[in-house]
């Protein structure tokens, strides 16, 4: 796996392509001297749990034939002072489902991913604690 990142400006401003050539923008924060201009590295972290999750729960719901009508996630996160460092102490994921879904289903899916194939998952477990919540609309 390779990703590129590329400098944009004279400050904190970077496009980062990956084997795709799908660009995704990242800066610093205004305190910093960065433009909002793109997402936060540690934020990118969190759209990082949220997605490799988010695909995990549509292929498990899928082989049970589960009809998804929407599918949005929310996550949230505490940051913690470690050192120097400012790690996640506590991220929950908060799914929000649609269709005609079968709940046990849906939480059994949600914790096949956050415990046992989301490789993010895997890598935040080391310094936080993950939980989920769910809601079906």
């Amino acid at each position: 796996m390779e990703i590129n990142l590329t400098r944009v400006d004279q400050d904190y401003h970077f496009v980062a392509t990956g084997s795709a050539g799908v660009g995704l923008h990242l800066d610093g924060a205004p305190e910093i001297g960065g433009h909002n201009a793109g997402a936060r590295p540690m934020e990118m972290l969190l759209m990082g749990l949220g997605g490799c999750s988010a695909i995990d729960v549509i292929q498990i719901l899928k082989k049970q034939r589960q009809q998804i009508d929407t599918f949005d996630i929310k996550v949230t996160a505490d940051r913690v002072k470690v050192g120097e460092c400012s790690l996640f102490g506590t991220i929950n994921v908060h799914f929000i489902l649609g269709g005609p879904l079968d709940e046990d289903k849906v939480h059994k899916a949600i914790k096949l991913s956050l415990d046992k194939y989301c490789s993010v998952a895997m890598v935040l477990y080391k310094t936080a604690e993950i939980t989920y919540s769910l809601e079906l609309v």
